[in-house]
């Protein structure tokens, strides 16, 4: 993790600002659940630090596959020394599908927002630290919806108070690389009604999800176990 904060911080950002035209990710979080069926971003990632390998398939046609499955949004790695992705994937992605994109990178600083047009932007609280407000309030002046991924307590109070309406709960501790979904369970009472609840990280079966979901979840974010296999059958099963 520290290799991957070193070269973040050295990544640079965009040459011009952007101006983002977003697709409203509470608006298609709505639509799924009004169609009876549980609101998934799936994560278009040909390779992490927890998994093993590397996913070479067209990222397009992933993406596609994914939506055809039934995924409310998709999340687009754009970090590309540890994770294999690129602003070029999201690019090509977001022109190929209409669903609500999110931009997942190690976003250290506001000048890095401009790589890449997306409709919502990860911040994560524990690297951003006190630099989280300005950067939640750069995000929305260029049209992002910034999720703000928290872990802990602490992290959560930090993000509410930085005036985050999106929030990702992340069941994995970055530090340690451990899962435990009891965090998502622990953290999600704390956050007030009017927020969005993203459980990210540890949902692999039918039977996550629906605990997810009865522990306040609005949205899960899931990676490996859709990427592991046929992507589309993976959504759907996870979704229906």
């Amino acid at each position: 993790m520290r290799a991957i904060l070193e070269a973040a911080r050295e990544r640079p950002g965009g040459e011009t600002r952007v101006s983002v035209d977003a697709r409203s990710f509470p608006e298609a979080v709505a639509e799924t659940e009004a169609a009876g069926r549980v609101p998934v971003i799936a994560e278009v990632k040909p390779t992490s630090p927890t998994t093993e390998g590397v996913r070479e398939d067209d990222p397009v046609e992933l993406a596609r596959e994914m939506v055809a499955g039934g995924a409310t949004a998709l999340s687009v790695l754009t970090e590309p020394e540890h994770f294999g992705g690129s602003a070029e994937s999201l690019r090509r992605i977001r022109e190929a599908v209409d669903v609500p994109v999110l931009r997942k990178d190690f976003i250290m600083h506001e000048a890095q927002l401009d790589v890449v047009e997306s409709d919502l932007v990860l911040l994560i609280a524990r690297f951003v630290g006190e630099g989280l407000p300005d950067l939640v309030e750069a995000a929305r002046d260029r049209g992002f919806q910034p999720l703000v991924e928290v872990h802990t307590r602490e992290e959560l109070t930090a993000a509410l108070a930085a005036g985050a309406d999106i929030v990702g709960i992340n069941n994995r501790d970055l530090g340690k690389l451990e899962v435990d979904l009891g965090t998502f369970e622990e953290l999600a009472p704390e956050a007030p009604e009017d927020v969005l609840l993203v459980a990210e990280s540890g949902v692999k079966t039918v039977d996550d999800a629906t605990r997810m979901r009865e522990a306040g979840a609005d949205a899960l974010l899931v990676g490996t176990a859709i990427m592991d296999g046929d992507v589309r059958r993976n959504t759907e099963t996870l979704t229906q």
